[in-house]
């Protein structure tokens, strides 16, 4: 799927053919439907891959030693990327002329990113970085709904909701929200670090 991921996310779905993927993979169109039935059928091989990808780089997040407040950082960071990365024509040709995909997608990417930010404010609270009276599901779902609606609002171009200066100020006005003292502690730390960082 590498192939097929480059070539979609380079030039969108609807552009590249089944003549154009059997070309990069250096196959005969006749091998290449021995795999797939037909191009339906490889955007849907195409999204499973993109969510498994998305689900695997989550994942790496936990269980690495960080604090509740640094993971969410990386798993923001690391959904920033995406967003950066992501050809606007992908995502357009997938909603329009591949809908039942487009929306196992998003399905996916909306029940993977609340159930992470559940695990992530549980933790949060368990190390005294979060306050203990926040409703977490009320919490989880604002910052899905926000992270949703900025892709969608004419406020932000996507250079603008991608930059590290907007993504910063993003996730400290999060974390202010929710913190305990000790929470804007270790906050004030982290962004140290990563002012730092991106000052070099």
């Amino acid at each position: 799927m590498l192939k097929v991921r480059e070539l979609y996310m380079k030039y969108g779905i609807k552009s590249i053919t089944m003549d154009d993927v059997a070309r990069e993979m250096g196959i005969s169109k006749k091998t290449l439907y021995q795999y797939i039935a037909d191009k339906d059928d490889l955007v849907g091989k195409f999204v499973d891959n993109e969510i498994a990808i998305r689900r695997e780089e989550i994942c790496k997040c936990f269980g690495i030693g960080l604090n509740a407040i640094e993971e969410l950082y990386e798993i923001s960071f690391f959904m920033n990327k995406l967003l950066r990365d992501q050809n606007a024509a992908t995502e357009y040709d997938l909603k329009k002329y591949y809908p039942q995909h487009y929306q196992k997608t998003l399905k996916a990417s909306r029940e993977g990113i609340y159930s992470y930010l559940l695990i992530n404010l549980k933790k949060g609270i368990k190390e005294g970085l979060y306050r203990k009276d926040l409703n977490i599901e009320i919490i989880a779902k604002l910052y899905l709904w926000r992270s949703e609606d900025l892709r969608i609002s004419d406020l932000w171009n996507v250079e603008e909701f991608t930059s590290i200066k907007f993504f910063m100020e993003l996730l400290n006005y999060h974390f202010r929200g929710i913190a305990t003292e000790k929470g804007i502690i270790a906050l004030e730390k982290k962004v140290k670090e990563l002012e730092t960082a991106y000052n070099k």
